[in-house]
């Protein structure tokens, strides 16, 4: 028993650390670009495009994972799961980031500070207090990324119940990642809109750096 526990606890490691790899690797929108791409929208309309966006992202993937547990003999359905949960969390990382850029609340820093700060932001279910640097830890230091580790383990362990009866189908895969989605994003959103700064009192902002390597396409087909 105690064996079987240490494994899982390796696999949700391993898990957390393919996270945390992947965040600085997710491209996102900054504002200037959503504004293009949604023009005449105001923040509360383009969040909500962005929200819906992103559920219907995690759908598809939920889909996906649900279609081949219901086949008679699921291939590596351990492989499967772990690939949903990482799949997902790009997808809610992006809009957490992006959700940041339309509310004026961008975090200071590198690509890879603002990657640590959006994965607190997820785990924590909540927006980063730029006004408050020491409630965010800007750098992936080695304490930092050992408790963001312990972090998203824990978040992880919270969304199994919904990720472990493998036996769901499409619909209700796709039915559960959607919502699960929505739910964080709703959470994240309502933190940000009660600190939001509107956009014509924001300062010229710089372009986002980009990944150098980023994720050549975000699970469900969303693309930067």
């Amino acid at each position: 028993m105690r064996k079987g526990s240490g494994s899982a606890k390796a696999g949700l490691g391993h898990l957390a650390d393919r996270i945390i790899e992947n965040a600085p690797r997710v491209p996102v929108r900054d504002l200037a670009t959503l504004r293009r791409q949604f023009p005449g929208l105001g923040p509360e309309e383009l969040a909500d495009k962005l929200i819906a966006g992103a559920a219907n992202s995690s759908s598809t993937v939920g889909a996906g994972i649900g279609a081949v547990a219901m086949l008679p003999v699921p291939p590596a359905m351990p492989a499967e799961l772990a690939a949903e949960i990482t799949a997902v969390a790009a997808i809610e990382l992006k809009l957490i980031a992006e959700l940041h850029e339309v509310y004026g609340l961008r975090p200071p820093g590198t690509l890879t500070q603002r990657s640590a700060a959006y994965l607190t932001s997820w785990t924590q279910e909540r927006g980063v207090d730029i006004t408050r640097p020491s409630t965010f830890n800007g750098a992936l230091s080695g304490p930092v990324k050992r408790e963001l580790r312990q972090q998203i383990m824990k978040r992880t362990i919270r969304s199994l119940p919904n990720l472990v009866p493998f036996l769901v189908g499409a619909t209700v895969g796709a039915m559960m990642n959607r919502r699960d989605t929505k739910k964080v994003a709703e959470r994240v959103r309502k933190d940000l809109r009660a600190r939001q700064v509107a956009w014509n009192a924001l300062p010229g902002l710089p372009p986002l750096e980009q990944p150098a390597e980023p994720l050549p396409e975000l699970p469900g087909g969303l693309r930067p």
